[in-house]
């Protein structure tokens, strides 16, 4: 989703004229709950990764590409959530770790993961029943 940043502050989404104006915290929350920015939250709690390792390590879950987590990283950085941390070294060597602000958000998320993971059973018996219900109207 193309993004750019109005004069008040507000955020467009799409670009273009008609583009849809998002409010600052949705567009935080976007990024936090997004596919990848989850993934890349919860990693990033147990530890600092760099980039080939986090993407590594987000890759059994689902293929993510080099230029999507670049994005990614780069949202949650712009947000204060994530560091990254060049050290002067050739070839250069970064870290991304959380910020404190981040490790708050990444427990956030972590807690609601788990409780999906928990709740699938429940969540799986409303949709058969909400489905069956369905057909039969």
């Amino acid at each position: 989703m193309a993004v750019s940043t109005a004069v008040d502050g507000t955020v467009a989404a799409g670009g273009g004229t008609g583009a849809k104006v998002l409010c600052p915290q949705r567009l935080t929350m976007e990024h936090v709950t997004s596919r990848w920015g989850v993934l890349v939250l919860i990693r990033l709690l147990e530890r600092p990764h760099r980039f080939a390792e986090l993407r590594r390590s987000i890759t059994p879950i689902g293929p993510v590409s080099e230029k999507m987590l670049g994005q990614t990283l780069q949202s949650l950085e712009r947000d204060g959530l994530v560091n990254r941390d060049v050290k002067p070294v050739i070839p250069p060597h970064v870290d991304y770790s959380l910020t404190d602000l981040g490790r708050e958000a990444a427990e956030q998320v972590r807690a609601l993961a788990l409780w999906t993971n928990e709740r699938m059973d429940q969540v799986a018996k409303a949709r058969e029943n909400y489905d069956m219900a369905k057909e039969r109207a």
